[in-house]
């Protein structure tokens, strides 16, 4: 495992279908809340095409606000961030043609499925993203049959999503990103809150959705499940800045380091690194 490298100059990233290209390209990242309340100290990173990334850290540390800038839904006050080989800033964003294209090919899974699920029933609720990109109704239809068999949740398609379970709205939140189809998933602490049963079965859900091609992005601190939800890891330090990166194993093998970020106790037991 190494320290991050220190950031170069990015004049013209390699766009997501070329061999080894990103598809983010971030800089010398620096987010405040009210601007006075630290969330991203000079960050940066590369997340390939294809990959399984993990963003570990202590609860605060910034790993959610990342996802958000990523997702463009926050803007760095500071930095570059490059997606699909263009540059992301709010002002780009504000052009409708850009911002269509960027958020179609980006879907986020927000760790409160409340947050994202907001409809009269499932069904509405898998459908609106098609809807708001301009899909047929029958396209959108179509969709939604398919996503609600793939995820074995048809039978909760009338149903009101404040009826449902914990885990119920986490695979329809999951099927209202997946919808659309996006080429890069963002997951902001997938396996939270959720059973055994439901924490596996997204395990492999993400791995699946990896295997047929997405670029998967998730910030966790949930460590048992690490070695399947992720090829390569980036950590955070509850100063706000990534201060190492490597494989799974590599992680879970420096027990200081996961210490110094508070991401263990000085009594845990690690999960397996063979």
């Amino acid at each position: 495992m190494s320290a991050q490298a220190a950031p170069t100059a990015v004049d013209a990233p390699l766009p997501a279908d070329a061999p080894g290209g990103a598809v983010f390209v971030a800089r010398g990242l620096e987010y405040s809340y009210l601007d006075r309340y630290p969330a991203l100290t000079d960050v940066s990173l590369d997340v390939r095409a294809g990959e399984k990334l993990a963003l570990l850290g202590a609860n605060g540390c910034g790993k959610s606000t990342l996802l958000k800038v990523l997702s463009g839904l926050v803007f760095p006050t500071t930095g570059t961030l490059h997606a699909f080989g263009q540059q992301v800033t709010e002002d780009n964003l504000e052009d409708e043609q850009f911002s269509q294209g960027f958020r179609s090919r980006i879907g986020f899974v927000f760790q409160n499925s409340d947050a994202q699920v907001f409809s009269p029933s499932v069904r509405e609720e898998v459908a609106f993203g098609c809807l708001q990109l301009g899909m047929t109704k029958d396209e959108t239809l179509a969709r939604v049959r398919d996503v609600l068999s793939m995820l074995d949740i048809t039978d909760l398609a009338d149903r009101a999503p404040f009826q449902l379970s914990g885990g119920q709205k986490k695979r329809v939140a999951i099927a209202s990103v997946l919808v659309m189809n996006p080429d890069v998933l963002l997951f902001d602490e997938p396996t939270a809150a959720l059973d055994p049963r439901t924490q596996q079965w997204l395990a492999e859900l993400i791995v699946e959705l990896n295997d047929a091609g997405k670029t998967i992005v998730l910030a966790t601190h949930d460590l048992d499940v690490l070695d399947q939800i992720a090829d390569r890891c980036l950590v955070f330090s509850e100063e706000h800045t990534v201060v190492a990166s490597g494989t799974p194993h590599e992680v879970l093998s420096d027990r200081e380091m996961l210490l110094s970020v508070n991401l263990v106790h000085e009594r845990s037991r690690l999960p397996s690194t063979t």
